[in-house]
């Protein structure tokens, strides 16, 4: 395949593309002015009065990013369909976000994550969490930034620098102006763009390779249609129990106890609507993960005999699919541009929700404890100012990436080795009421270093091919640039077999371990070492928990006996939960009852008290040593 039949970005191109910023850069001027005259308060939870669509539609944008537009097809492309199976861990993970986690921080008030954690441990492991969100969002934003920007520079030429400053410059900016409210209807803009994008190369891709029955056969053929292998190999890379399982610890990381989704969620309306923007958000996953999988499909059939990565055209796998939208819509300008305004539009709203999540975490989890008698204009400013430094710093680590070199490869698994743990953590307190503040403590510690110790490894030794199974690729059509003979075949130099370095046997099995495992590690580590703990150090007494902190989830396998539910509950009062807990509560006070401010239709607000058998979670919440500020360090 000679490079020179490739187009590059042209004028129309650029111009697509610009629509994308400038509409984004619009419905933050738009929310700016429309929420000036609100309450400051507001800025970062959206006014707690968003519906289910564009919430839906926001869960869904941010979690797919460029790295998913660009990395999933180029994976279905070499490693086959499989890929496809992701689909049972996000049905998996949704249920579990929707009845598990989320109706335990809607009901609790709070506004950052991880004020659940000194409600229900002590300040100490709110802190530690919070540090740790705080420095893995930061990297893996800066990466998610780079990686696509990389890829798209050195196929289609489109400026590395420019598109690097322009995303950091115009996220920063919406986040800024219009809060939560601008993030969240960016993305279900920037979600709108990403399926057409996709639609766009899946209809002509599927016209060159000459239509969707062809596409088949050659996937066929090439075994890229063998979906499910039932292996149970934990050192298989995909495998249905490594996607079905692994993914689904994986994900659950990333949405059930992540800020940025629970942040979305607790800004709906009510309750209901918190679930139903979550499984509708279900149905939009299915979609983008459809279209990705369809994607690596065509772009096979379409280089069957002429693999382009083996051909050396491109140096990356993560190139494979800017390579090819270009090959295909080279001739139409502006449509390279829609492919890239797709790509890019996984980016913002990656980048984006990133940039709101943790200017909310650092504004409630540290501001708010230095400064307790903040004006409403003061926090607005301090909210701002925050998603401006947040902007910032993810686009200087975008920038530091491009000298990380490999360590770019590690950073984009942060999410599996940091998600596993804190999955462990919030699931102690949630699940287990024996956990203490100690036992929550050592088990983060203990999740952290096993799951960090599995993934560094890992990137140290990586897995060989008998475990990664790539499928075979073939260059037999490939014309060589100054060559008349279309049989000559270009040497395959990443497939060269090269002679390995000795190996021991951890890395040939702990490291070796599916990459998607290492958040079920973490998870599995955190909440045995913090059980085992809390049993050593004195648990906390069951009935000393309030109800409201905890999910009981032996309901689920109890539901025909009110009498084994109760045995189940292992001496916790859920039968007092209905009194206790406050619906209509929308915000934490740290003294005093809750005092919820009402906004009418039109605008009218009231105060409304709460009910009668209503408790301050941040006074009541706890009356055992598990709860007690830590004199000791842990």
């Amino acid at each position: 395949m000679d490079d020179e039949q490739l187009g590059t970005f042209v004028s129309w191109d650029y111009v697509v593309f610009a629509c994308l910023f400038v509409v984004s850069s619009g419905i933050g001027v738009f929310f700016a002015v429309k929420e000036r005259k609100n309450p400051s308060s507001e800025f970062l939870v959206g006014g707690r009065q968003m519906t289910c669509g564009p919430v839906a539609l926001s869960l869904t944008a941010s979690f797919m990013s460029a790295v998913t537009v660009l990395g999933a097809p180029s994976d279905v492309y070499r490693f086959g369909g499989s890929f496809v199976l992701f689909g049972v861990a996000y049905t998996f993970v949704v249920i579990a976000t929707a009845e598990l986690f989320v109706p335990v921080f809607y009901r609790s008030g709070i506004t950052s994550t991880y004020e659940y954690l000194e409600i229900r441990f002590c300040k100490g492991v709110r802190m530690a969490a919070t540090l740790i969100y705080i420095l893995q969002t930061i990297l893996y934003t800066g990466v998610v930034v780079f990686a696509p920007a990389l890829a798209l520079n050195q196929v289609t030429g489109f400026n590395l620098w420019g598109s690097i400053f322009a995303t950091g410059i115009v996220c920063t900016f919406y986040c800024t102006l219009g809060g939560l409210k601008a993030v969240v209807w960016t993305d279900a803009f920037q979600m709108v763009v990403m399926v057409v994008g996709f639609m766009t190369v899946l209809v002509q891709g599927t016209r060159k390779t000459g239509g969707a029955a062809s596409v088949w056969e050659v996937a066929k053929n090439g075994n890229r249609l063998d979906i499910f292998d039932f292996d149970p190999d934990p050192l298989r890379r995909h495998t249905f129990w490594t996607i079905s399982v692994g993914g689904t610890f994986t994900w659950l990381g990333i949405y059930g106890v992540n800020q940025s989704t629970i942040q979305r969620c607790i800004s709906c309306k009510t309750e209901t609507h918190a679930k139903l923007a979550l499984y509708f958000n279900l149905l939009g996953l299915l979609v983008i993960l459809v279209c990705a999988v369809f994607s690596g499909l065509i772009m096979y059939a379409f280089y069957a005999n002429c693999d382009p990565w083996t051909a050396q055209s491109v140096t990356a796998p993560d190139q494979l699919m800017p390579y090819f939208v270009m090959e295909i819509l080279g001739d139409y300008p502006g449509l390279p541009g829609l492919f890239v305004a797709c790509a890019f539009s996984g980016t913002l709203s990656t980048v984006a929700a990133s940039i709101n999540a943790l200017a909310t975490v650092t504004y409630e989890d540290f501001v708010k404890q230095c400064c307790t008698n903040l004006s409403n204009k003061a926090s607005g400013w301090i909210s701002k100012g925050l998603c401006i430094v947040f902007g910032v710093a993810c686009t200087t680590m975008a920038v530091a990436a491009s000298y990380m070199g490999g360590v770019v490869q590690a950073a984009l698994s942060i999410h599996g080795m940091c998600g596993g743990p804190m999955l462990g953590l919030f699931s102690l307190g949630i699940i287990f009421p024996w956990t203490n503040s100690m036992g929550a403590a050592g088990g983060l510690i203990v999740g952290i270093a096993l799951s960090f110790w599995a993934g560094v490894g890992a990137f140290i030794y990586p897995a060989l091919d008998i475990n990664t199974r790539p499928l075979s690729l073939s260059i037999e059509g490939c014309l060589q640039v100054n060559s008349s003979d279309p049989t000559t075949v270009v040497p395959p130099s990443h497939l060269v077999p090269t002679t390995l370095p000795s190996r021991s046997s951890l890395a040939d099995h702990w490291y070796s371990m599916s990459y998607l495992y290492y958040s079920a590690v973490g998870f599995s580590a955190t909440v045995t070492a913090g059980l085992l703990i809390s049993f050593i150090t004195g648990h906390t007494r069951s009935q000393d928990v309030k109800p409201w902190l905890l999910r009981p989830v032996c309901n689920l396998f109890c539901f025909w006996s009110k009498k084994y539910k109760k045995m189940c509950w292992c001496g916790v009062h859920h039968e007092l939960k209905q009194d206790m807990e406050c619906p209509d509560t929308d915000t934490v006070k740290d003294e005093g009852p809750f005092v919820k401010e009402d906004i009418g239709r039109k605008g009218m607000k009231r105060k409304v008290q709460p009910a009668k058998n209503c408790y301050n979670l941040q006074e009541k919440a706890h009356d055992n040593a598990g709860f007690n500020e830590d004199t000791e360090p842990f």
